[in-house]
């Protein structure tokens, strides 16, 4: 997924920048962080922040009868780049160790990575893919002013949509927002219920990808401004009940 991601920044022409990739011991990935930037990039992929769900038959039951299917989760979060944060340096600690591997290794034999914690808050970033500390520092800093200003603008965002949803419930299905059956060769989103075929084009982070990224914007979207009218409807209310 990584890849496919990787991919679909490659096919909008975008700019890719790696802050942190961490191997699994199994030969995937554990955890990485990247910078995107380009034309609507937030507006593109701020939805694809959730849960994603991964059902594939192992590679060690195909020649089995009883092919079981394994399912895995993948968690995705989406940080707006801030215009800018101020962060006193009092508020900050800084850690420094050294960079690992799969299986928690160490690879580098200096403390190059770098961990930045915003006291006030507990939030924290950290970055070890340079062999600077430095350059390490100046990337942990740039997650840590994302992490926050997405922390403020959720939960200003969060105040604005609690009152609609005490009045119409929740419409969401469960956590996930999506899943990859390879088994199936299918993908479905399950905000939208749009499914496509041919999960290997798929993950190639292609046209494919683009046009559900596109369906999910729209729905979106349309989900926003009906939430717009319905504001607009019951302010208009209030005032005619107020003039009576």
């Amino acid at each position: 997924m990584f890849d496919m991601y990787q991919g679909y920044v490659h096919y909008k022409n975008w700019d890719f920048e790696l802050f942190n990739y961490t191997p699994s011991d199994y030969g995937g990935l554990h955890h990485a962080a990247v910078r995107i930037a380009g034309d609507s990039v937030y507006r593109h992929l701020k939805h694809e922040g959730g849960t994603h769900r991964v059902q594939r038959i192992p590679e060690v039951g195909l020649s089995s009868r009883m092919q079981r299917i394994h399912t895995g989760t993948m968690t995705v979060i989406i940080l707006p780049q801030p215009v800018e944060v101020d962060i006193e340096q009092k508020d900050l600690r800084v850690d420094t160790f050294r960079s690992r591997g799969a299986g928690g290794q160490s690879v580098n034999t200096t403390d190059s990575a770098v961990r930045v914690v915003h006291l006030p808050t507990g939030i924290s970033a950290e970055c070890q893919q340079s062999r600077s500390q430095l350059q390490n520092r100046d990337t942990a800093m740039r997650m840590l002013k994302a992490r926050l200003y997405q922390s403020i603008m959720g939960k200003e965002v969060e105040q604005r949509h609690t009152a609609r949803k005490q009045q119409v419930g929740s419409r969401s299905q469960s956590e996930r927002i999506r899943t990859y059956n390879f088994s199936q060769d299918r993908v479905t989103d399950h905000r939208t219920g749009y499914t496509t075929r041919d999960i290997k084009e798929f993950m190639r982070g292609g046209e494919a990808l683009d046009d559900l990224i596109l369906n999910v914007l729209e729905h979106a979207e349309t989900e926003a401004l009906l939430e717009l009218v319905e504001q607009s409807l019951k302010q208009t209310t209030c005032e005619n009940t107020a003039d009576k």
